[in-house]
């Protein structure tokens, strides 16, 4: 189909559409006019990107719900660019629940990248790793042996350290090299007060 004689799925030669394009910068409009003449919503890039998964890297929530409203699906043929991930690392809450309302797998686990959850906590997206926790997320769920826990240690954020201890997360896991959260904290800083809050002796095992 053509725009004002454009082809709306001319591909550049790394499989980018002018729909990734308008979904990566957030242009609402231009993705509308797009779609409504004939833009594939599922067009996937040559690094795995659709326009979903562009639009939640964006944050655009208006072009996530366009998109999904033109049937784009948020179980991603690519693992490098899933949506849910997207939205999780780059701390786009509303992207994320639009996501979750329409079906996205809340624990689904990208190898070497880890869960949506783990995902979030690495980025210290505190907004989107309660949001995940309260729609059902694994606390313990992350990447390999790495808990969301180690991540949020890693981190650095206290805040997402205390939200993953109120859902209940083991603060004795080990990750590959046999470390726990605490283990991996920093001396006297405020997310080794957490922990030793919850009863973590400096040994790091459970009073």
């Amino acid at each position: 189909t053509c725009v004002q004689g454009f082809q709306v799925n001319t591909l550049t030669l790394d499989g980018v559409s002018p729909l990734h394009e308008a979904c990566l910068t957030g242009r609402y409009a231009c993705a509308r006019v797009l779609l409504d003449n004939g833009a594939n919503p599922q067009a996937v890039s040559a690094d795995g990107a659709t326009p979903l998964s562009n639009s939640c890297s964006s944050g655009n929530v208006a072009c996530v719900r366009l998109l999904l409203q033109h049937g784009a699906s948020v179980h991603p043929n690519h693992q490098l660019a899933s949506p849910i991930h997207q939205a999780a690392k780059k701390g786009h809450r509303e992207c994320l629940e639009l996501l979750l309302s329409s079906g996205a797998q809340i624990d689904f686990e990208v190898p070497n990248v880890g869960t949506p959850l783990y995902v979030a906590c690495r980025a210290a997206a505190a907004e989107c790793v309660e949001l995940l926790l309260r729609s059902g997320a694994d606390v313990g769920s992350g990447c390999g042996q790495i808990s969301p826990l180690h991540a949020a240690v890693c981190a650095g954020e206290a805040d997402v350290v205390q939200l993953l201890l109120d859902f209940g997360a083991d603060r004795a896991s080990r990750n590959a090299e046999g470390k726990t959260p605490l283990d991996l904290s920093a001396p006297n800083s405020a997310v080794r007060f957490a922990l030793q809050r919850r009863g973590v002796c400096v040994c790091g095992t459970i009073h």
